[in-house]
């Protein structure tokens, strides 16, 4: 089974993109879904990230606040190694797991930094979603109702795009319309298809 890792940088469209993969019935692994189960109240995950950044990373009803775990982790960037060391091998884990489950010719699994933290050693091609930066900050600032500095903050904390543009073997602009990404999306689909039989 072929295993391409999906990234992109903030507000680029991954999930969009992972959801037109997803209606051609290509199986789709989201390590964001899957932090977000490692880090529920009671998880292992999350008792070592209260031990680490005490409690008032917590809401009131002891839920992690992601966007303040993210506030203090992206001005720090031993801070968000701390964080990653915690994460990520109970990410890769997991997500192994579910590949392992699978029998398919491909399967799709989004890594958002996946250059950031050498992970594209674990899948067999990586696909990179790209747009403009001015893109990226319109479109964030509609979906999670950040401030300008905060994106910026965030896109500068994340490999800068043109040296992702030249470790990608394949990449989806994301620049034009719904139309122009479902037929990117068709065009990568035979093609991973016709990789899988080789």
């Amino acid at each position: 089974m072929l295993v391409i890792g999906l990234t992109g940088g903030i507000g680029c469209g991954k999930s969009t993109v992972a959801d037109l993969f997803g209606e051609l019935n290509v199986p789709i692994i989201d390590t964001d879904l899957i932090a977000r189960d490692l880090v529920k109240p009671g998880e292992p995950a999350l008792e070592q990230i209260i031990a680490t950044f005490g409690t008032s990373i917590l809401n009131k009803d002891n839920h992690l606040n992601r966007k303040k775990l993210a506030q203090i982790c992206f001005s720090d960037s031993q801070l968000r190694q701390k964080l990653e060391a915690i994460l990520h091998p109970a990410i890769r884990e997991h997500m192994q797991h579910q590949l392992n489950k699978l029998d398919t010719d491909y399967a799709i699994v989004v890594i958002p930094l996946l250059f950031e933290t050498g992970q594209q050693k674990i899948v067999d091609r990586t696909l990179l979603v790209d747009c403009t930066e001015t893109d990226q900050i319109t479109r964030v600032q509609q979906r999670d109702n950040r401030t300008t500095e905060e994106i910026l903050a965030i896109i500068d904390a994340q490999m800068p795009a043109d040296k992702k543009r030249e470790l990608a073997d394949d990449i989806i602009q994301n620049n034009a319309d719904i139309i122009n990404l479902q037929s990117q999306v068709k065009i990568l689909h035979k093609k991973y298809l016709n990789q899988s039989q080789l």
